[in-house]
């Protein structure tokens, strides 16, 4: 079963900086397309960002601009630079494949982002 272990998280002013990191154990990492999801507890999961095997990248509209997603294939690794953080980007971060049907990885534990206004 593939592992995902999903670090960086904490406590941050609102206008601050976080980079997230998911270290994934699947050999096969640089073929997937992988992606950021955060969740707020009563809500869905949504996915913020992703990138390609190529490194393309997509956004939702609500951190364009502010965050950037970023992967290290030698490292089995994806990364999240969020920038200009606003209280409504806390929640719990994941990583999983991109998308998540057909197929996902067991989810990790995620990271806990909190944003003070």
């Amino acid at each position: 079963q593939v592992q995902l272990v999903e670090s960086g998280g904490g406590l941050v002013q609102a206008g601050g900086s976080l980079r997230l990191s998911c270290a994934a154990s699947d050999s096969l990492f640089s073929t997937n397309t992988m992606g950021w999801y955060r969740q707020v507890l009563g809500k869905q999961r949504e996915l913020v960002a992703s990138i390609t095997r190529l490194g393309n990248t997509n956004y939702a509209d609500s951190v364009k601009g502010r965050f950037t997603i970023s992967r290290d294939n030698a490292k089995s690794t994806v990364y999240l630079q969020m920038n200009s953080l606003k209280y409504e980007d806390t929640a719990v971060y994941y990583c999983n494949l991109a998308p998540t049907i057909p197929r996902a990885y067991n989810w990790g534990q995620g990271t806990q982002v909190t944003v003070s206004s």
